[in-house]
């Protein structure tokens, strides 16, 4: 059985930072793309960005420039370093990942919430 598990979520200010984490658990999986996805208040849930197992990153306009996605395969682990943070990026921030002969995968979530 594989979990994901999403934290660094919290209250921070416009203009402020956060990083969210995304470990993956379970040894010997092998994880293929793994995205990051948000649902802000009243709206569907989006994608923000993805990697590949190696190393490809894609963005959604919103997040290019701002926000940088990043692995760590030996831990199975996924990041999303998000800076100059808007209102508007208030949300549930949810870990996707594709893994070999396991299927699809999504976390918890964990909740971003930035003041103005």
């Amino acid at each position: 059985q594989v979990e994901l598990l999403e934290s660094g979520g919290g209250l921070v200010q416009a203009g402020g930072s956060l990083r969210l984490t995304c470990a993956a658990s379970g040894s010997g999986v092998l994880i293929h793309d793994m995205i990051w996805y948000r649902q802000c208040p009243g709206k569907q849930r989006e994608q923000v960005a993805g990697i590949t197992s190696g190393g490809h990153t894609r963005y959604e306009g919103f997040a290019k420039g701002r926000f940088a996605i990043s692995r760590d395969n030996a831990k199975n682990t996924m990041y999303l370093q998000m800076n100059s943070l808007k209102p508007e990026d208030t949300g549930v921030y949810y870990c996707y990942a594709s893994i070999r002969d396991l299927g699809q995968y999504w976390g918890q979530g964990t909740q971003v919430t930035v003041s103005s």
